[in-house]
């Protein structure tokens, strides 16, 4: 059984928040620690405290309405932190115009909606509850959608018991090429449940939410536990395809005629070479070995995820949510004999490596690509990386 470990050092953070013009400081400011449930309200005196801190990095956030967000990275030591977080005022000056901007259109926002709760069970139960706080632009020559919020995105996700407040988001989705990203500042608020039966409820959506996640798959590679955790990683080579020149060539030629003019054949052959690519990826059937996909330093304070290529990640713990359509295992058989429950995964890594944290989340976010089943979990299976797989939750 895999969890964050309780018994991690823990550690203090504490300080002020202020106007950065004035220094005064702003009472009853809000100040949380991003992608977790930690929270607080600072006093009359704009000061804040966290008294139990796991260890990790942590961005310390300030926001206040009127303000700009603030935010500090923090890494946890045996000694207490201290902290002053400097906000700007967006206040109009005087005399300053006002333009409100033009609402959402419906489509658009629907296409935005779709794209970032995701189209999970889990992701059915998302809502949004302030959609007048984002503002979405559609480029309609490059179908590039991108979004903002205002100040905050509320998601209250009555799957899991959580509501998000995502700070800052910033959202991207190129139709071409189907990527998508998204990140900013989120904060989880426990949600009140209406009887011990939607709390136990609530309790086990997480646990299965977080089984067979990126999360669970970090924190497995952080302890050396892929295998006791039903995880296997297994290296993809990625090849020139020698057919794809031909073929592509053949291709357009037959999109420069007229398609009343195609034969039949013709047709069923330019269905079949849509999914003809540039590259050919082979798997390697024998696991990875841990040390092919971590790297620790000399002193064991940083841990790496580090390995060539790409990965296939396969996950034995848990069948695949009934809304994912696509063929599972798209790159042939990885157990014998092969195991009905499982989620396949891959994984690309930008710079060689990233460092990851024993909560199971990435120094940088961004050097990491996944797809395959972790591109399919959005939103709706969204955790804050304080959370702990509770005992009774885990599988053998």
């Amino acid at each position: 059984m895999l969890t964050m470990g309780t018994a991690q050092a823990q550690g203090k953070i504490s300080g002020v928040v202020q106007d950065s013009a004035t220094h005064e400081p702003l009472a009853f400011a809000s100040v949380f620690l991003a992608n977790t449930t930690l929270g607080v309200t600072t006093t009359e005196q704009g000061r804040f405290e966290f008294a139990k801190v796991p260890a990790g990095t942590y961005d310390v956030v300030g926001s206040y309405v009127g303000y700009s967000l603030s935010k500090k990275s923090v890494t946890m030591t045996a000694a207490p932190q201290q902290v002053t977080l400097e906000l700007a005022s967006t206040g109009n000056q005087l005399g300053e115009v006002v333009v409100k901007p033009e609402p959402n259109k419906p489509d658009e926002l629907r296409q935005f909606t779709t794209l970032f709760l995701g189209g999970t069970s889990f992701s059915e139960q998302c809502y949004i509850s302030n959609p007048d706080q984002v503002r979405i632009f559609l480029d309609e020559e490059t179908g590039e959608l991108t979004a903002r919020a205002k100040e905050f995105l509320q998601i209250d996700n009555e799957a899991l018991g959580y509501r998000l407040k995502y700070y800052g988001l910033e959202f991207g989705y190129d139709k071409a090429d189907g990527t998508m990203s998204y990140y900013g500042e989120p904060v989880f608020e426990e949600m009140t449940p209406r009887d011990e039966r939607q709390q136990q409820q609530w309790a086990a959506n997480r646990a299965t939410a977080y089984r067979g996640s990126f999360m669970h798959f970090l924190r497995s590679v952080y302890n050396d536990r892929l295998e006791a955790e039903g995880f296997l990683a297994q290296q993809i080579r990625m090849a020139p395809n020698p057919h794809f020149r031909r073929i592509e060539n053949k291709r357009r030629a037959l999109q420069r005629r007229p398609a009343g003019n195609l034969t039949r054949a013709e047709k069923d052959s330019l269905a079949r070479w849509q999914s003809v690519t540039p590259t050919l990826a082979t798997l390697y059937p024998a696991p990875r070995p841990i040390d092919s996909l971590r790297r620790v330093s000399l002193n064991g304070e940083h841990t790496f995820l580090r390995f060539t290529g790409e990965l296939q990640v396969a996950y034995f713990g848990e069948a695949p949510d009934a809304r994912y359509t696509r063929r599972m295992l798209p790159l042939g058989a990885t157990r014998k004999p092969y195991p009905a429950k499982r989620q396949v995964s891959r994984l690309r890594l930008e710079d060689g490596e990233a460092e990851i944290q024993a909560n199971g989340s990435l120094m940088n976010p961004l050097e990491v690509v996944n797809g395959e089943y972790w591109g399919f979990e959005r939103i709706g299976e969204f955790l804050p990386v304080d959370y702990v797989l509770p005992a009774a939750s885990a599988k053998p």
